[in-house]
């Protein structure tokens, strides 16, 4: 009985022993809470900084819109006699039509025409930004899809013949439409701001969401114009890229027309 009671004895955990791993399990717990909270509140503030930033930039946005263009499409951008409702145009339509200088108008007109912008970049956000709060609509493109460099341009030239050069003209000079409208020479237009025409369909524009030409495709279409733009005619002076009728004119006129003089001059000298 003596051993027993002995060995029992020694083979008793100790006191402390249960103490101790108690402040271990609750130091962990707490270390592991206090972490959490920090994080999230750090998510939080961010969120908060963010949504901030974001109301201010709008805030901004509605002021200069309240300046300069709710005289035409009213002070909560509902529209009026003298413009559309931009009420779910989205910020990529303002930045396409701000950003390019067409509005504010400078006069009322068949169409709105390419000006510089009157206003920084800064500011053209600020009023998209607002726009695109009043409603749903058009986002402005991340620049993967508009800076030319990701597309196909052989893919994007057949679609832009398909879809683009009965007004543009095949490689993008312009041209003439009914009433004094005309569709604008691409050569200087940002892959930007063709990216968001596409999407909006300003002025005689059709719209071209991405049901008809995926992102993909539109990034395809500015590729093939920023080619065009970077190479110029391989057959030497290009007619302003007129088309077969006025390098067709071109050769009637001057080349049958060198013809009949040498014609003349060989006759003359002859006689």
């Amino acid at each position: 009985m003596f051993n027993t009671s002995k060995k029992n004895k020694k083979g008793r955990r100790s006191p402390l022993a249960t103490v101790s791993l108690l402040a271990v399990a609750l130091m962990t717990t707490g270390g592991a809470y206090a972490l959490f909270s920090t994080s999230a509140n750090a998510d939080d503030s961010t969120n908060t900084t963010l949504a901030a930033s974001s109301q201010s930039q709008v805030n901004e946005g509605q002021k200069l819109f309240a300046s300069n263009c709710a005289t035409c499409h009213g002070l909560s951008a509902q529209g009026t006699s003298e413009g559309p409702s931009l009420i779910g145009v989205g910020a990529a339509s303002v930045d396409f039509q701000v950003g390019t200088g067409r509005m504010p108008l400078a006069a009322q007109g068949p169409q709105g025409e390419e000006k510089p912008a009157q206003f920084t970049d800064q500011q053209v956000d600020a009023m998209a930004s607002y726009v695109a709060s009043l409603g749903p609509g058009p986002s402005i493109p991340s620049s993967k899809l508009t800076d030319g460099a990701e597309g196909d341009a052989a893919e994007g030239a057949e679609l832009f013949r398909i879809n683009c050069a009965m007004c543009h003209n095949v490689a993008g000079a312009g041209g003439a439409l009914t009433e004094g409208k005309y569709a604008p020479n691409l050569r200087d237009v940002s892959g930007k701001h063709i990216y968001e025409a596409m999407l909006t369909g300003p002025q005689n524009m059709p719209v071209f969401n991405d049901l008809n030409l995926t992102p993909d495709q539109k990034a395809d279409v500015i590729t093939y114009l920023k080619y065009v733009q970077d190479n110029k005619s391989p057959g030497g002076f290009g007619l302003g890229d007129l088309g077969p009728v006025a390098e067709g004119l071109f050769i009637w006129i001057f080349g049958l027309g060198a013809v009949v003089a040498m014609t003349v001059w060989l006759t003359a000298k002859t006689n």
